[in-house]
């Protein structure tokens, strides 16, 4: 029986020689949780180019969700980001995780430059902060996966009436050692934002 929304989330695995991704570990960690109001799915995706979007559109096709949050890892990023739009663009400053590097390339030919988000990504912003916590939209989400992920995204959902968009994270305190200069947060408080963003969209 449904319990109210469909709503499906996806982080990554790590990538970069690193052991941790904070949006695996946040996603995750939310997916053994119960809400009111929604039914929660999750899928972790893979850091390669060929294989992400294919794994992440499996998934809605199971899922039918209603709404579709993808979260990704950011260094540097100091607060949760919404991102506000997608580009027709494939352009990485390091290989993913099959070896695979793209440089300028076009992910659909057909496509638009760009595509807007259509979560409420104002409202996610204000919810993050009401729990005393840093956020705020984002105008660029790159280049690598989580752009790629994004455009495909609203490339592929428009006119279907699923919300969706992207979310870039910080750094969790555990990665530190690898990223020494990089803001960085409790896992607990990454939860509990992304928790209130996921809930601010049903």
């Amino acid at each position: 029986m449904s319990t109210g929304k469909k709503v499906l989330i996806s982080g990554f695995e790590p990538f970069g020689g690193s052991d941790l991704n904070s949006s695996q570990l946040v996603v995750e960690a939310i997916s053994k949780e119960s809400f009111t109001g929604l039914e929660l799915s999750a899928v972790i995706l893979p850091v390669e180019f060929d294989k992400a979007a294919r794994v992440l559109l499996s998934k809605v096709k199971e899922v039918n969700p209603e709404i579709i949050i993808s979260f990704g890892q950011a260094e540097g990023r100091k607060a949760i980001t919404p991102e506000k739009i997608a580009i027709n663009l494939d352009s990485a400053r390091i290989p993913d995780n099959a070896g695979e590097l793209r440089v300028n390339k076009v992910i659909f030919e057909s496509g638009a430059d760009g595509y807007f988000s259509t979560l409420p990504i104002e409202k996610m912003v204000v919810a993050v902060k009401e729990r005393g916590l840093e956020s705020e939209i984002s105008l660029s989400a790159g280049a690598f996966l989580c752009n790629h992920i994004f455009y495909h995204l609203q490339h592929q959902l428009l006119e279907r009436g699923i919300k969706s968009g992207f979310v870039h994270l910080p750094l969790v305190n555990e990665q530190i050692a690898q990223y020494p200069d990089q803001p960085s947060w409790a896992l607990e408080d990454l939860i509990q934002g992304v928790k209130a963003a996921i809930l601010s969209t049903i």
